[in-house]
């Protein structure tokens, strides 16, 4: 139940980063924001980024094996950086369309799940 808790906050805190740092190249499209300076644009970041730490920080105390989880913290690194990198991925196809996926970025996943699986093999 922790492991799933603990993954289920990394993915929307990770949700809430990739918005928070990616999120204004996108939301540029509209008129009002691209007319605010970057000193605005940094503190709509900051609160989104908010909402990372809301759910980072409780996602870290329960699943680090210190505190009773099942993740050592390397684990628990490895597994926010593939959340990362899979939120990521759907965030640019979703909100992006001239980007693309091409096959040294599926070598580079298939990488990704293979280091997953080193870590977290005993």
């Amino acid at each position: 139940m922790k492991a799933l808790l603990t993954i289920g906050l990394l993915v929307l805190s990770n949700t809430f980063m990739t918005l928070a740092w990616y999120g204004h190249l996108k939301f540029a499209e509209w008129k009002w924001f691209n007319k605010l300076g970057l000193v605005s644009i940094i503190l709509i970041s900051w609160g989104i980024a908010l909402f990372e730490y809301l759910f980072q920080v409780p996602a870290n105390k329960i699943g680090f094996a210190g505190n009773g989880g099942p993740f050592s913290l390397v684990q628990l690194k490895v597994l926010q950086e593939v959340i990362t990198l899979v939120i990521f991925m759907i965030f640019t196809l979703i909100a992006f369309k001239t980007e693309t996926l091409r096959w040294n970025h599926a070598v580079g996943a298939l990488f990704l799940i293979l280091a997953v699986y080193f870590i977290f093999k005993k």
